[in-house]
């Protein structure tokens, strides 16, 4: 069977080869209509796009890194839905790392995208990341953009919710409801998303002049079993040690209700749970669970059109070294109540 090419195509149609190839990329310098002819024509003859041949041409890849804590947490798994998307609307493709926190995994994963010749890498950075590692994957030709995570000192693009205001806002919004017994379950000091959530709960108790007890602040992994283990941790001893509990994340706050089931007790009803990300389940847990929407599709899409726009040239001094937080949205559902009466 004879190959299918952009000259095979630009033959039939009687157009040039630059046309075919400028309509497949969706180019504006081509007229719609001949664009659909053209993709049609394609779709018809079974071309597929030579991406290797291409990258010759142009010197890039269309592949793009994306570099992730944890694909089992749908909280990346939502992020990575945004970049999926904006990076296919663009003809771009990415490989996917999933590090685990592990720095030696991130840095295996950065060697191999510069063996493939990538064109640049969204990173989620693991635990232990320098910014004088980031240096060295740009210095290596290698653009880096950060997701939902940022490394001090690092001068690059970070797009990510404001996890601060939004742990101030749901640990505010138990204190309204008249709890002073506050614990905060999950996150990890070495992250700076673990930090900026410690220090928005911390800024609320503060404000509302309420001690912070070391006792009701257990740092775990970031999963439902750890939630579940936290809970009967800290309930198993003392069923009063706390009112109310904030957790970093969704996963952990499902996992705690669970563990409070476990000892008689009932979650939105003798103890308030407050999760954080919003992630679907959020919505359909019983009792549904109170939380703090993150925008994690939209770092994504930010941080996929952010590399887009370097990889093209049409970024400016000012966004090659944005910040954006993304503003959060407080949810509120069964899981919050008031505190039982004495």
């Amino acid at each position: 069977m004879r190959k299918v090419t952009l000259s095979t195509i630009a033959e039939e149609l009687g157009v040039s080869t630059a046309t075919v190839s400028l309509a497949l990329r969706d180019s504006p310098l081509v007229a719609d209509a001949t664009k659909e002819r053209i993709k049609e024509a394609a779709s018809r003859s079974g071309y597929i796009y030579n991406r290797r041949a291409a990258s010759l041409r142009t010197s890039r890849s269309g592949i793009i890194g994306v570099v992730v804590p944890d694909i089992m947490n749908p909280f990346f798994a939502e992020i990575l839905v945004g970049i999926e998307e904006e990076l296919g609307s663009s003809r771009h493709t990415f490989i996917l790392c999933n590090h685990r926190d592990k720095i030696a995994a991130q840095q295996n994963f950065i060697e191999t995208l510069l063996q493939f010749g990538a064109d640049g890498v969204i990173l989620s950075p693991a635990i232990g990341t320098t910014a004088d590692d980031i240096r060295a994957i740009e210095s290596s030709g290698l653009p880096v953009v950060f997701v939902a995570r940022w490394v001090k000192g690092a001068r690059v693009p970070v797009f990510r919710g404001d996890d601060k205001k939004g742990a101030y806002m749901v640990t505010r919004h138990l204190i309204e409801m008249g709890h002073r017994k506050i614990a905060f379950i999950g996150g990890k000091r070495e992250t700076s998303t673990g930090n900026d959530r410690r220090e928005g709960f911390l800024a609320a108790l503060e404000q509302a002049g309420i001690e912070a007890v070391p006792e009701l602040r257990i740092g775990s992994e970031r999963t439902r079993k750890a939630g579940y283990d936290a809970a009967r941790t800290m309930f198993s001893k003392d069923r009063e040690a706390a009112t109310a509990i904030v957790c970093f994340n969704d996963l952990l706050a499902i996992g705690v209700m669970s563990g409070l089931r476990s000892l008689g007790i009932e979650p939105g009803r003798d103890v308030a749970v407050a999760g954080y990300d919003d992630i679907a389940e959020a919505e359909i847990s019983a009792p549904t669970l109170t939380s703090v929407w993150n925008g994690q599709q939209e770092a994504g899409r930010l941080a996929a059109r952010a590399m887009v726009r370097i990889l093209t040239g049409s970024v400016s001094e000012e966004d090659a070294h944005d910040d954006r937080l993304i503003q959060p949205e407080l949810r509120i559902r069964e899981s919050s109540c008031p505190p039982k009466p004495v």
